[in-house]
């Protein structure tokens, strides 16, 4: 089992995946998300050269974003720093594409994607179709060692839907989920194992990593209510960000008090001004902290039912429970200015 750390990149993440990297921390992940970020590559070198074993991984990058040249030279600069702790992460597009007002990328268009990413830093030369037309394309000068080609570069797919699952079984990668329901983690899980199988690989290839968002609890209720408000709601509040953009058949399978309160957040999203583009407001914040009204509707009850929240042996059992089934790596995801939280999953950690 191993653990990670995920943070909403900025020019002092470093400092916090170096703690990580001394509290036996293996990997860390930094958002790529443009619009709500300082870039995550800039973030990344700096952490490199300020660590000297935990693993660094963009989680995640999204390819429209950055085209297949330019994501790989990244990528294989951060290896120069960072010889062989690098991860590409990469997800079809929830966070840096709706914050700009668009979808996810279709599937096939990602997988295109990656095959050329991996296929420069193999130092070979590739089929690219850009402005209308295909090219080729290559590294030209990497005898030179100005950046890493030499040392694998980890491959890691964020896949929360079947077919996204199968892409990852298809590209032999790993495998990254977001979540905290134990029951509904088990059954992605199940589902993920089949597709692996599907393509004739053996169930011990699969690497899966889990990232969650939440706080480590005490006995003091005060307390408890802050960490959650503070540590571990900006993933609730992700959801209604979610399902506010989402078809409404989605609304109807909601339990209460979810849909309750999706009811309340579409008032306040109609709301949002310019009208057309809501999408800007409704993702201010996004895994970072709460707006002030959303404040107003979201309570700790509801934060504690939806994140990886508990106290210290509630969490060491579900964790546990997690890992028995086949889940590898967990990874926390650290909201800013509650870093010091570390210290408590550190704690989760090491006893499990």
């Amino acid at each position: 089992m191993e653990f990670g750390v995920a943070l909403a990149s900025d020019t002092e993440s470093w400092k916090h995946v170096k703690r990580a990297e001394e509290l036996g921390f293996s990997s860390s992940w930094f958002y790529d998300t443009q619009l709500l970020n300082p870039d995550v590559f800039i973030c990344m070198a700096l952490a490199a050269v300020n660590t000297s074993k935990i693993r660094l991984g963009t989680g995640v990058l999204i390819p429209s974003n950055r085209i297949e040249p330019v994501a790989a030279n990244a990528l294989a600069t951060i290896n120069k720093l960072a010889p062989g702790r690098v991860d590409f992460g990469v997800g079809t597009g929830f966070t840096a594409r709706r914050t700009m007002g668009l979808k996810a990328i279709p599937l096939e268009k990602m997988k295109q994607y990656i095959r050329r990413v991996q296929s420069l830093l193999l130092g070979e030369t590739v089929e690219w179709d850009f402005e209308q037309k295909t090219r080729k394309l290559a590294f030209l000068n990497s005898q030179m060692g100005q950046i890493n080609l030499d040392d694998e570069i980890g491959l890691h797919v964020s896949a929360m839907g079947p077919k996204s699952r199968e892409l990852v079984a298809e590209l032999g990668s790993g495998w990254i989920n977001f979540g905290s329901d134990p029951h509904a983690m088990q059954k992605d899980l199940v589902d993920m194992k089949s597709k692996w199988q599907i393509f004739g690989r053996s169930a011990d290839s699969l690497y899966t990593s889990l990232f969650f968002l939440g706080a480590v609890l005490g006995e003091d209720k005060e307390d408890n209510n802050r960490k959650l408000m503070l540590q571990a709601a900006p993933w609730t509040a992700v959801m209604f960000h979610n399902l506010v953009e989402s078809k409404a058949a989605i609304w109807k399978n909601l339990p209460d008090p979810l849909r309750s309160v999706l009811d309340k957040y579409r008032r306040i999203y109609q709301k949002y001004e310019p009208s057309d583009a809501r999408h800007i407001e409704n993702h201010r914040g996004h895994l970072m902290f709460l707006r002030e009204e959303e404040k107003k509707i979201i309570s700790p009850e509801l934060v504690l039912s939806t994140t990886m929240s508990g106290s210290r042996e509630e969490l060491i059992e579900r964790i546990r429970s997690l890992n028995e089934t086949g889940y590898a790596q967990f990874v926390v995801q650290l909201v800013p200015g509650q870093e010091a939280a570390i210290e408590d999953w550190a704690d989760i950690f090491s006893a499990v």
